[in-house]
């Protein structure tokens, strides 16, 4: 089994640094998400016991007091740490501009999901995740969709 300090990689893509005994994360460790988050957590036999979540833009996970996107503030974390765009154009995304989505996906926030295949892949066109039906069903009802033509917002006259 592994022991002592070494990385490993999930079939997510998901990579583990960190210390390792009889096989298990424990010790300090970090996990590294492919959409660029990072989970960084004190481990005992595979379990964390601290831990924190930073997202891939830099905004930090709090489960107490949590203030970002709660109902109230409805910005982007950039639109936070940068200020807002210019009122005559939209901000869809944490990402600006934003990607482009491949004809027939949507951009499900960590990637892009395919409804013909039903599979999700990262910005980067890398497997993530199959989606079930539930998923699936919140994707197609929520999130952003390609659309056939686009258009650039235009200055006023």
């Amino acid at each position: 089994r592994m022991e002592g300090l070494g990385s490993y990689t999930l079939p997510t893509g998901t990579e583990y640094r960190g210390t390792l005994k009889d096989g298990m994360f424990d010790g300090e460790g970090e996990l590294l998400f492919p959409n660029g988050g990072v989970y960084r957590a004190v481990w005992h036999r595979g379990v964390p016991t601290q831990g924190k979540y930073t997202f891939a833009d830099g905004l930090e996970y709090k489960d107490k007091k949590w203030h970002y996107c709660d109902g109230y503030d409805r910005r982007f974390y950039t639109e936070i740490c940068s200020g807002l765009i210019e009122p005559d154009i939209s901000q869809l995304t944490n990402l600006d501009p934003p990607p482009e989505i491949p004809k027939g996906c949507y951009d499900c926030g960590d990637g892009f999901y395919n409804p013909e295949t039903r599979v999700v892949v990262d910005y980067k066109f890398r497997f993530l995740r199959n989606a079930d039906d539930e998923e699936h069903e919140w994707i197609i009802q929520t999130c952003r969709q390609a659309w056939d033509e686009t258009s650039e917002p235009q200055p006023k006259p």
